[in-house]
């Protein structure tokens, strides 16, 4: 059983087991987090589809680590213009392990 939830403004196909990289949540380690917005929910009957949500489906996760991705460069540069800006960035993440996948019917 597979189902594609969203968090963070992006989509995700998880299954039970998976561990998952996504935006910050701001949960310590250890707590659990249940995600309710499923689209999509494949089972061994078909394939349950929301609109936008399927009714009664959630996926229940559990909070393995908290960090920040590697940085990246910013710069913007115009030739000629001594125009020159840089900047960094790093993006804090949440890193997840899926626990079940629950459909109330």
């Amino acid at each position: 059983m597979y189902a594609i939830i969203e968090t963070g403004g992006k989509q995700y196909r998880v299954q039970e087991g998976d561990l998952l990289k996504i935006e910050s949540l701001g949960l310590d380690e250890g707590s659990s987090v249940l995600f309710d917005r499923v689209l999509l929910l494949g089972r061994d009957e078909g394939v349950v589809i929301g609109s936008p949500y399927v009714d009664g489906a959630s996926v229940r996760a559990s909070v393995k680590a908290n960090g920040k991705d590697p940085k990246i460069i910013v710069f913007k540069y115009k030739s000629k213009k001594n125009y020159r800006r840089k900047k960094g960035h790093r993006q804090h993440f949440t890193e997840v392990r899926i626990d079940s996948l629950i459909l109330e019917s």
